[in-house]
């Protein structure tokens, strides 16, 4: 793992103790005032202004990494190297088998997911790019990096229930908003933050809001484990992102004597700073409206999918079983 890539949650808040859900801390901390214990109003807010402090804290992080003087280039993935260009490799499989709920983006989301794409590989030609149909978002991990055998074991146990799980969002939907482009040393990623009240294109009145997509994390998180698995996810940081591009070679970044080449590292930061400020001028909730792209209810279109095998990269492993979409 890159000493650039962290999964360290930059939101301010930590989980309690007492707390058997990881996710029940960020929404104690969004419901009330730790100093008078009184009721935050109004608490989606709260949530949305959490999810916001860590992605763009996280950003800034990475901005000053990436533009140190010292910066050693950008992290490659060898494992996704090796399964893009076989002759590094002949014959190579991903080992690694993990178990996921995932959440599909709806047509609009997959769009503007596009056009990002198209706008970054200007920049770095070679950039490995997450193909349209196999965008996903992880709404919950429940372990990864074993064996087909330990999968299958897990899943038999949880089958009785995944129904429930995957149509969840049927009737608890959670709605996503201003769409940012974030970013390491490792990988792009589209991120969301939990609506707190803005204009929706699925309705005249604004909703509340009231239930979110940590809600939503942490249901499933309860759900997942009352079938007596053990939810062994690798992050449960205040974030709502979607993987779109990863680094599989340095050559973008190279000078032509092998050393990182500043400028274009440089030129890498300021694409990225363009493209949100692009995004934030166009698809962010405004008076009245919201853009189409701008704005996803979980659910939409697709329920949550339950998939297992070697799907690090979305196009591998096998579905479940699919819910039902809205």
């Amino acid at each position: 793992m890159s000493a650039y890539y962290t999964f360290e949650d930059l939101s301010g808040q930590r989980t309690p103790a007492h707390s058997d859900n990881p996710y029940d801390g960020l929404l104690e901390a969004c419901n009330h005032d730790p100093v008078n214990n009184t009721p935050f109003s109004p608490p989606p807010a709260q949530m949305q202004a959490r999810y916001t402090t860590h992605r763009t804290t996280r950003n800034a992080q990475q901005r000053a990494k990436l533009l140190a003087p010292d910066f050693p280039g950008v992290s490659v993935d060898e494992i996704l190297a090796k399964l893009e260009d076989p002759s590094i490799e002949p014959g190579f499989t991903d080992w690694r088998h993990c178990l996921v709920f995932w959440a599909r983006p709806p047509v609009k989301v997959r769009s503007l997911i596009g056009e990002v794409q198209r706008r970054v590989v200007r920049v770095v030609p070679n950039l490995w790019t997450m193909p349209s149909e196999n965008l996903h978002m992880t709404a919950l991990e429940i372990t990864h990096s074993l064996t087909a055998p330990e999968i299958d074991a897990l899943v038999a146990q949880m089958l009785p229930h995944v129904a429930e799980i995957t149509d969840y969002t049927l009737q608890h939907r959670a709605r996503l908003v201003k769409p940012m482009l974030s970013y390491d040393a490792q990988a792009l990623a589209l991120s969301f933050v939990p609506a707190a009240g803005e204009p929706s294109g699925h309705g005249s009145a604004p909703p509340k809001d009231d239930y979110s997509y940590h809600h939503l994390r942490r249901d499933l998180h309860a759900q997942a484990s009352a079938t007596g698995v053990n939810v062994a996810s690798r992050y449960v940081i205040s974030s709502a992102h979607l993987t779109i591009g990863r680094f599989i070679t340095q050559r973008d970044f190279e000078t032509a004597e092998g050393e990182v080449d500043r400028a274009k590292v440089e030129q890498l930061v300021e694409m990225i700073e363009g493209v949100n400020s692009w995004l934030r001028a166009e698809y962010w909730p405004r008076e009245n409206e919201v853009r189409e792209g701008g704005e996803w209810v979980v659910g939409e279109e697709k329920g949550l999918e339950f998939r297992k095998g070697a799907l690090w990269y979305g196009s591998g492993g096998e579905t479940v079983r699919l819910g039902k979409g809205f």
